[in-house]
């Protein structure tokens, strides 16, 4: 404000810079008495005199006045010193309340390093404090029982090697049990609002796709409902306490639903799971003859033998969509578990074959009249590759003809799983990836009857 230069240079003292004459300071000596101060700082002090031709007086030879400044620890890429940790001193009670936090890793550094170092000096408290973490492996999640899918089946083999069971599981009902079991082991991983997470139940009904949204819980309960149309069969509770519109697996389901006060949680797990446990305690005791007895869906009617398979292949697939919902992986079954529900499939696709020509949704091919049942007609090679994979002969004029290699008109190649996914109606027939040589309508009504097994 009075003229003077707003830049003005400071000293390292904070004082503006000293602008005497450079005589002044020759003869002074160092802080020791000693006249060293021109060796070091040369003859004319620290930094010499202002010359304006140098700007600051400094020797460009010399070095810098200021030093550099230093590089940071941080900066070399060595690890950082540890804080030293500061003792803490506690007394006994203390240390003894903290036991617990201890045991559960719940302490902060210090108190755990109080607690240990006093676990060398105090038996009692060491004794407790093993206890304590023993408990708390005991709290503890199980783990996961869903591993390999054949597994279960290989080591149930090898223990009924060595002792026989004296009440056999029939064979044909042995994947239900597997399936029941590795759907009980998902369910036992996932939690309490996965119960509710959405899922899409998908089937085929007049070569249209048709979906129905329900939870992880109406799922369960749908499996609860179309598994006590066996129970019933082998006189069983029925699980069904409301009356449905007709004995239809989609109208006990619905039934099932609407009397619900609420939407179904994780409490219907224990029914089903109980229910499941029942259905194979009562086929083993009813021995390997109950396997012919019908069970009535209402539109249809399996064996009982075949109604397992078809109970084990709608557990797996609806366990597929429970796990897509929960984000979870899922394997298909065994390949020999796998192998039987193919067969049950390929059984089925004469009968569906035929239903669609009565619908009107299906011709009768290239011949005017169909094949009476007994003699040999048109036939479809059905090749399965991959695990539980096969070859069927599917007889297409009538679910009574015979099928023969002589009169083969068609072949297809498909996946097992995929054919799996192809009667679930989790695949269409136009999106089937089949190998196809032959008559390209017979094909084309066969993936579309296999699409038909489909329903809620």
């Amino acid at each position: 404000m009075n003229g003077a230069n707003p830049f003005e240079a400071y000293d390292d003292h904070g004082g503006h810079e000293d602008h005497t004459d450079p005589e002044e300071h020759e003869g002074r000596v160092g802080p020791q008495g000693s006249d060293d101060s021109e060796a070091e700082n040369g003859p004319h002090g620290p930094g010499g005199p202002k010359d304006p031709e140098k700007g600051n007086g400094q020797d460009p030879d010399e070095p810098p006045r200021i030093p550099m400044p230093r590089s940071s620890v941080e900066d070399t890429g060595l690890p950082l010193p540890e804080p030293a940790l500061t003792p803490l001193i506690l007394e006994h009670r203390v240390l003894k309340a903290l036991l617990g936090a201890w045991a559960l890793a719940a302490c902060s550094p210090e108190e755990a390093a109080a607690v240990e170092d006093h676990l060398g000096l105090c038996g009692a408290c060491a004794d407790e404090a093993l206890r304590l973490r023993e408990a708390v492996g005991l709290l503890h999640r199980p783990e996961s029982l869903d591993l390999d899918p054949a597994l279960r089946t290989r080591v149930l083999e090898s223990c009924l090697e060595r002792r026989p069971p004296r009440i056999p599981v029939p064979e044909w009902a042995t994947p239900y049990d597997a399936e029941t079991a590795r759907l009980d082991a998902l369910l036992q991983d996932i939690g309490d609002a996965e119960w509710h997470a959405p899922v899409r139940l998908r089937w085929f009904e007049r070569d249209e796709p048709t979906s129905r949204r329900t939870t992880v819980a109406g799922v369960i309960a749908h499996l609860l409902t179309v598994d006590g149309l066996v129970a019933v069969t082998l006189g069983l509770d029925d699980p069904l306490e409301a009356p449905a519109e007709s004995p239809t697996p989609a109208a006990r389901t619905e039934a099932f639903w609407r009397a619900s006060h609420f939407p179904p949680t994780r409490s219907v797990r224990g029914p089903w799971r109980e229910q499941a446990h029942n259905l194979v305690r009562t086929v083993a005791f009813a021995g390997g003859g109950s396997g012919q007895l019908p069970v009535s869906y209402g539109d249809f009617e399996l064996t009982l033998r075949d109604s397992m398979l078809d109970r084990a292949f709608e557990c797996w697939v609806h366990a597929g969509d429970i796990a897509d919902a929960v984000d979870y992986p899922y394997e298909p079954p065994s390949p020999r578990h796998l192998h039987a529900m193919i067969d049950l499939g390929a059984r089925m696709l004469p009968t569906a074959l035929a239903a669609r020509r009565q619908a009107g949704l299906a011709g009768p091919g290239h011949v005017r009249h169909l094949v009476p049942a007994g003699a040999p007609g048109r036939s479809l090679r059905l090749e399965i590759e991959g695990l539980g994979g096969g070859e069927w002969l599917i007889p297409l004029d009538s679910p009574g003809a015979l099928a023969s290699p002589d009169h083969e008109v068609a072949h297809v190649a498909l996946d097992g799983v995929e054919f799996c996914q192809l009667a679930a109606g989790h695949v269409s027939p136009e999106e089937a990836a089949a190998g196809q040589v032959g008559d390209r309508e017979a094909i084309k009504d066969v993936l579309f009857a296999a699409a038909s097994l489909s329903r809620m």
